[in-house]
């Protein structure tokens, strides 16, 4: 036979006391409907946004009380923060449950693999994942105020031309230290690697201005809003490198065994390590970069390896204000993460969901390309390579082509690039046209 719980006795609760006195107590059923940690539609929000929305005539501290004491019975333990300590803690919401999902089933290294094997052939696909990669230094950029469009960045990548503003020098930076953070996957954090991430991403922009690879000395760095309000100061400056040890001791520590009463789930802490950097603030200038690109290099440590071309700061781009506000709504709620990490995930889900489709897409493109030079009887004239190169080129994915970024592209010698170009020119298929030393080539009729 069960048994029963035990009753509680001679317990007392503030808040359960205030709801016994009058006033409340006449309101009781509607002070206890709000002991949740979601609202009704499900959201975890802030006191500034649940503060309008109670019923007239309630308590606005009592209902935070009650939403509180709801939320800190759900709270996981995360990470030790700034200095003085406080524990940053969250609770693992129905839409962070949901983007963990999503990673997991679309965004690990044997979820790639399975659509690099549905595209078969198809080599054009890896004009898709080259494009992709750009997205994210490109975006991350504009996050930061570069001015250059995407357009212009696009082509300074594909054609590897040298840049020519600071704009154009902070996307090279960027296009680095994503492409550092994955060759770095397999290596521990460390305070060195933190400070390697930061010189990659901002050396030659403005030496001065950004200090690459130095930690501030001082705590004259504020985080300001648009109108020059001071919304963040962080921790400082004296014990920044013990406090960021710490931080890649609890990064390097793994917490991926579910049986274990300390397991996260990676794109929980990788989060975390985005929101922590942030924080910290290490350098004068250049830590959202930084921030981001090791929530990228903690992701490929774990084995998302589709991370590589899921481009969260276009997303973050679209909404900078409400990634700022996920910021300080974690700051003034006692370090409650929940709030930065449902952010954070909101975005992932759609990031991973473009991913999903531009694939998608490609797949369904590829096999109508494939058809319709069957019907027109070109197939058989051109090679695996031509075909490629001319359906990047019907798309509209890419609209000039030199025998560099096709050599990258398709993963083959230079002179086998330049002969898959020059046959597509001799098929009356592409035209070309010196610029400056090198020959670009482009779908006829296109033009320049």
């Amino acid at each position: 036979m069960m048994k029963k719980p035990p009753m509680l006795k001679g317990r007392s609760d503030p808040v359960f006391d205030r709801l016994g006195q009058s006033p409340n107590k006449e309101r009781l059923s509607d002070y206890l409907a709000l002991l949740k940690p979601l609202d009704d539609q499900g959201r975890y929000l802030p006191f500034d946004d649940l503060r309008y929305r109670w019923a007239p005539g309630l308590d606005s501290n009592l209902c935070w009380a009650l939403v509180k004491k709801a939320r800190t019975a759900q709270y996981s333990t995360l990470l030790p923060l700034g200095e003085p300590v406080q524990w940053g803690r969250f609770v693992l919401t129905p839409l962070a449950q949901k983007a963990i999902s999503a990673v997991d089933r679309q965004a690990t290294t044997a979820a790639l693999e399975h659509m690099t094997n549905q595209i078969g052939e198809h080599a054009h696909f890896s004009y898709l994942l080259n494009d992709l990669i750009e997205d994210e230094a490109i975006s991350s950029s504009q996050l930061e105020g570069a001015a250059t469009t995407t357009r212009v960045a696009k082509d300074m990548l594909k054609r590897k031309r040298l840049p020519r503003t600071p704009d154009e020098r902070m996307v090279i930076g960027n296009y680095k230290m994503m492409n550092f953070a994955w060759e770095k996957r397999y290596e521990p954090l460390s305070v060195e690697l933190i400070t390697a991430m930061h010189r990659v991403g901002v050396e030659g922009i403005d030496d001065t201005q950004y200090s690459p690879g130095a930690f501030r000395a001082n705590d004259d760095v504020v985080v300001q809003d648009g109108e020059g309000n001071t919304v963040h100061t962080p921790p400082p400056a004296a014990g920044l490198v013990s406090r960021l040890q710490v931080l890649s001791n609890w990064i390097n520590q793994s917490h991926n065994d579910p049986y274990q009463v300390d397991y996260l789930h990676p794109l929980i802490k990788g989060i975390a390590l985005h929101f922590a950097l942030g924080y910290e603030h290490p350098f004068r200038d250049g830590n959202g970069r930084v921030a981001r690109a090791l929530f990228y290099w903690f992701m490929f440590k774990n084995d998302f390896s589709a991370f590589r071309y899921i481009a969260i700061s276009i997303l973050l781009r679209n909404a900078p204000v409400k990634y700022g506000r996920s910021y300080l709504n974690t700051e003034a709620d006692e370090l409650d993460l929940t709030y930065f990490i449902d952010f954070q995930c909101s975005v992932i889900l759609r990031a991973v969901g473009g991913f999903t489709e531009a694939y998608r897409k490609s797949l369904a493109y590829a096999e109508n390309f494939d058809r319709w030079l069957l019907e027109s009887g070109f197939f058989d004239q051109l090679t695996e390579r031509q075909r490629a190169v001319y359906q990047v080129a019907k798309s509209g994915m890419a609209k000039e082509f030199t025998a560099v970024n096709v050599k990258e592209n398709l993963d083959c010698s230079y002179n086998t690039a330049s002969a898959t170009l020059n046959g597509l020119v001799e098929l009356n298929v592409f035209e070309k046209r010196k610029m400056g030393r090198e020959w670009v080539f482009f779908l006829r009729g296109a033009g320049l």
